[in-house]
């Protein structure tokens, strides 16, 4: 079927048509109806506004407002009017409207990144009522996205890792990047990922980031890192697209691949036979090319003759295996020892263990080196025993030491005296026999612990050391006596029979059958008729009471001699004495006094009164003796008397100045206690004129004016001298007043004193008095004119 001209030409109409209401963006309003709007107390039926939403271009860069779309309202007929007034987001600051047209233009650029929509109202409004005409209505403006943002790797830059020897494929680590364009709109946020560096080793998925191991076999131990550059690209990686990178580096962690390998197959230390116990021969170590846990080391002797004499353990730190000593080495009955030594991985990886054994052995040859030993004894201790009754000079026990070298040297004996202080003990210097030196007690020192020294003869250097152990036998020496000093007591109203006291009886000597004692009353004290003993078999005795009636009046203290015997052979017995008692004791027998005196003195005075009377004599000769002491100390005047000799005193004065700022220093009347008018000060900060004052010739007048005027002429001789500190300093003065009948025998005055004394006689005391007879002789006047 075919169209006519006229068909052909309204098609074409209808299409212009529609591309121009789709060009402008569906900008023009549609209507449709409605309910009724009132406006002015008027009703009638008025079509409202439906709006469609406006879209803008984002990022325009125009110098020109950018056009949006375009209101109308059917009310309008074109005649001006109508105004057209907008509000809402960005109303008037980014959108404007014209008010006669409804043409909205965009003033400023806008950035979908920052805010994607804006919602707006209109509203057409009579000019000259500006009353609306239409109701308000709402509508959208849409910013469109344009691709203006590259993607971005916010957690970048990454670091992983992965096992070595990882196969193909293995995931390592994920990127991701984040494109800020609107991912509904186009290609702009669609990112892929590419491997810009690290090729051939490592590829990266390029939808999801995911960085995967790309060859096989990676070896840390030729290479631990790789650094790695990846790319994301917008518009799906087509040319336009924005791009950002990142790095990634990725760390080959350890796997144990690498079996520990000996660097050499054989090892030698020489070793001397002296060397300790649990001593470190040698350090040997393994290398291994791995690290940490998969370096760690086990060590073992697994063959060789010196099993029982080394062992060899780990340093848990380096990873060494070191060889110590278990027995004592004797270069006389081995001079060298083998071991064969095994170092394995403790921890095998079964992955690998198809390149081989993760272990490998070695040889240790160790050679003694001979030393000059001590003599050794035959015994690390001697025991011996002896009586504490033997005799001076007896045989207690012998010793015997030998030189282990092959010189096989004579060794001499000596007793270490810092181990025999008192000398008891003797020993042959040739034969080691020991004796005693002197009479041995048991119950001061039951066993001797004494250190026996054996030097070689040849080398005197070379002592070894035997202890020997004396325990000392004991003998019935000692005799038994009381075990405590007893304080017994009797009462008054005691009953015949009565026991008052236990006894029991100690003995310094130890019989190997224990101590068996036996008490009596001496013959004297056995026909007594107040008290009694009876032993009670068990190394105890009691006391007992013959009779009634004690009376402290007549015999306030009773003494009642026991006899105790031991059981030893030959026994010794000791006579001890129970000093008893006689006290007032009431109803329970409980002593309440004991002394006699209470009923001596009833009528008299008591003890408490005596005592008073006795401290109150003491206080009145106290009393005394401090008043005789504080009249004797009295203190003399301050001002010596005109008749003492001032010579006879030392007058000392501590003044001090008053700091840097006190220039009136040395306040003299403080000192003297007189108020004195001071001469005019010179100021000391300032250096006076040099005057030379020669020393005053002093009348006979009063020890203390004298004294006064001597400070005086002191102080103003110090306040004019150029050479005194500026400030404080201190002054010390020697003067011993006048009145002397021998005068000063002084000769600092003799220059300028007019003594007619002749010094002529001192040139001829000789050379060392010729300074003198020139300074005081007959040519004194030459030297100062």
């Amino acid at each position: 079927m075919k169209l006519g001209k006229v068909e052909f030409c309204h098609f074409l109409q209808l299409i212009a048509l529609f591309l121009c209401f789709s060009g402008m963006s569906q900008a023009e309003l549609t209507r449709s109806r409605s309910k009724p709007y009132f406006q002015s107390g008027r009703s009638r039926t008025k079509r409202s506004w439906v709006w469609n939403q406006f879209f803008v271009l984002e990022e325009y860069m125009g110098s020109d407002p950018l056009y949006v779309g375009k209101l109308h309202s059917d009310v309008d007929k074109g005649d001006g009017s109508i105004k057209y007034i907008l509000s809402g987001e960005g109303a008037s600051s980014i959108f404007i409207i014209d008010e006669n047209t409804g043409d909205i233009h965009a003033t400023k650029r806008l950035d979908r990144e920052e805010q994607a929509y804006y919602t707006l109202r209109a509203q057409a409004l009579d000019r000259l009522t500006n009353k609306p005409v239409e109701p308000e209505s709402e509508f959208v403006i849409k910013i469109q996205d344009i691709n203006d943002n590259e993607p971005k790797f916010l957690d970048g830059p990454y670091t992983a890792g992965v096992p070595e020897m990882s196969p193909v494929g293995t995931s390592v680590v994920q990127v991701t990047a984040t494109d800020a364009d609107d991912p509904t709109y186009g290609n702009s946020a669609r990112v892929v990922y590419s491997i810009l560096q690290g090729q051939p080793y490592f590829s990266v998925e390029p939808k999801t980031g995911v960085i995967k191991t790309a060859l096989p076999n990676m070896d840390r131990e030729a290479k631990d890192q790789y650094l790695l550059v990846i790319q994301a690209k917008d518009m799906v990686g087509q040319n336009g697209g924005l791009s950002g990178t990142t790095s990634v580096t990725v760390t080959l962690t350890d796997v144990n691949d690498n079996p520990p390998r000996f660097p050499r197959r054989s090892y030698q230390y020489n070793v001397p036979e002296s060397l300790p116990v649990a001593s470190v021969v040698a350090r040997i170590k393994a290398a291994d090319a791995d690290i940490g846990a998969n370096a760690e080391m086990e060590y073992r002797i697994v063959d060789g003759d010196g099993l029982g004499i080394f062992k060899i353990s780990v340093d848990k730190e380096t990873q060494e295996g070191i060889i110590t000593i278990q027995k004592e080495l004797d270069f006389e009955a081995k001079t060298s020892y083998t071991l064969r030594i095994e170092a394995a991985n403790k921890d095998a990886d079964p992955r690998f263990l198809s390149l081989g054994p993760f272990s490998d052995t070695t040889t240790v040859k160790i050679i003694v080196e001979d030393v000059d030993e001590p003599p050794v004894f035959s015994s690390p201790l001697y025991p011996m025993e002896v009586s504490e009754a033997t005799q001076v000079g007896n045989i207690i026990g012998t010793v015997a030491a030998h030189d282990p070298d092959s010189s096989n040297s004579p060794v001499r004996y000596s007793i270490d005296r810092n181990t025999d202080l008192e000398r008891y003990f003797n020993i042959d210097a040739n034969s080691g026999v020991i004796t005693t030196a002197k009479s041995l007690d048991r119950e001061t020192n039951a066993v001797h612990n004494i250190t026996v020294l054996a030097m070689e003869s040849q080398n005197p250097s070379q002592v070894g050391r035997g202890y020997v152990a004396i325990t000392i036998l004991d003998i019935n020496d000692n005799a038994p006596e009381f075990a405590m000093d007893y304080e017994t007591t009797v009462c008054e109203n005691a009953q015949p029979g009565q026991v008052i006291q236990k006894i029991s009886a100690v003995d310094k000597d130890e019989p190997s059958n224990g101590h068996q004692f036996y008490f009596s009353l001496t013959t004297d004290a056995t026909n007594n008729h107040n008290f009694s003993l009876k032993d009670n078999k068990d190394n105890t005795a009691s006391i007992l009471t013959r009779r009634n009636g004690f009376r402290r009046q007549e015999q306030s203290v009773y003494y009642l001699p026991i006899f105790i015997v031991d059981s030893g052979s030959p026994s010794l017995s000791s006579t001890n004495t129970l000093t008893i008692r006689v006290c007032d004791c009431d109803a329970d027998g409980v002593a309440q006094t004991c002394n006699a005196e209470a009923y001596v003195l009833p009528a008299g005075l008591s003890t408490g009164a005596l005592i008073a009377i006795l401290a109150c004599v003491l206080t009145l000769l106290v009393l005394i003796l401090l008043i005789v002491t504080m009249r004797r100390r009295k203190k003399e005047p301050l001002i010596f008397d005109e008749e003492r000799d001032i010579r006879e005193n030392i007058v000392r004065y501590d003044d001090e100045g008053g700091g840097e700022e006190d220039t009136e220093a040395f306040d003299m009347a403080a000192l003297r206690n007189l108020n004195v008018i001071r001469d005019t000060k010179t100021r000391r900060d300032v250096t006076p004129e040099i005057q030379f004052l020669s020393r005053p010739a002093f009348k006979s007048i009063p020890d203390n004016v004298i004294f006064r005027e001597f400070i005086w002429e002191r102080l103003k001789e110090a306040d004019v001298d150029p050479g005194a500190p500026p400030y404080d300093s201190l002054q010390t003065y020697a003067f011993e007043g006048n009145g002397s009948v021998a005068e000063s025998l002084s000769s600092l005055d003799s220059i300028s004193s007019n003594s007619d004394q002749n010094y002529d006689y001192l040139s001829d005391w000789g050379p060392r008095f010729k300074r003198l007879a020139d300074m005081y002789g007959t040519g004194q006047e030459s030297l100062y004119s």
